[in-house]
């Protein structure tokens, strides 16, 4: 029991370190400055299509995305605006 509880601490600290460094996926831009486009492609599903797109937009120094396109079959592919 002891070894589940430790498990259970252990994962939600990566949860939450991983929240606090993710960008945000937005739908209103006012306020917003446009920095351009990332793309990403390979993922299985929607929630890991967005997780590529906002490592890609964090790379690239922004806080926000805001997803314009995506699809895909077996593997989805993706684009993004990025915002800071």
């Amino acid at each position: 029991m002891k070894k589940f509880a430790a498990s259970i601490i252990v994962l939600s600290g990566f949860f939450a370190i991983n929240s606090a460094f993710a960008v945000d996926v937005i739908h209103d831009t006012t306020g917003k400055q446009k920095m351009g486009v990332v793309s990403a492609s390979g993922a299985y599903s929607l929630d890991s299509l967005t997780d590529k797109l906002s490592a890609e937009a964090k790379a690239e120094g922004a806080t926000s995305i805001k997803i314009v396109a995506a699809g895909g079959e077996n593997k989805m592919y993706g684009v993004a605006e990025i915002y800071k």
